[in-house]
């Protein structure tokens, strides 16, 4: 084995030391440099109302609708996009008092909507009620904007409501026409 190994350094000319000390440096200059770039997400220009962890929920107030978006801690992407709707009950995860399941169903957190049952566990139950408190609140505020009998109030929103949902991201949703509710991070 060593004999093939001298034969193969001589046939290409390579020093008998150099096999023994390998010369790699990891550290490179990139071909083509590229400026940075500031990316826009339109989530910049929203005012923060609670903070914990990455979970934001935003109000639209044309529509009236709340829109629940949870974001992936290093890479930030999107694992949970969909709106917020009365009939929506937290439930405790297997008895925990810090951990919370719920149903939704349509969830844009991949290419397509899908209904998808959510859980979310915190730290601490302290935590845990402040996200409930304020989940309900935004339930209770688009249920305001329903009349008992979940028709819209304003009937005009009604055409301009769905294209929302068939082409949810999470760029739908203007500067001037959101707030968030919850931010979580």
């Amino acid at each position: 084995k060593d004999r093939a190994a001298d034969e193969h350094m001589e046939e290409h000319d390579i020093p008998a030391d150099s096999a023994e000390e390998p010369n790699h440096d990891p550290q490179f200059e990139p071909i083509v440099s590229l400026p940075e770039q500031d990316v826009k997400t339109l989530e910049e220009d929203e005012e923060e109302l609670f903070k914990m962890y990455v979970l934001y929920t935003f109000f639209f107030f044309k529509l009236g609708t709340i829109r629940l978006l949870m974001r992936r801690d290093k890479t930030l992407k999107i694992c949970a996009n969909h709106h917020i709707v009365p009939t929506m009950e937290l439930k405790s995860n297997a008895g925990s008092d810090r951990a919370w399941v719920w149903n939704t169903l349509a969830d844009y957190a991949d290419e397509s909507p899908k209904p998808e049952l959510l859980a979310i566990r915190f730290l601490n139950a302290e935590n845990a009620q402040k996200f409930k408190a304020k989940f309900d609140e935004c339930k209770e505020e688009v249920r305001k904007q329903k009349g008992d009998t979940g028709e819209w109030k304003d009937p005009q929103f009604v055409p301009s409501f769905f294209p929302f949902f068939l082409t949810s991201d999470c760029n739908i949703f203007g500067p001037e026409t959101t707030k968030s509710l919850l931010t979580f991070t």
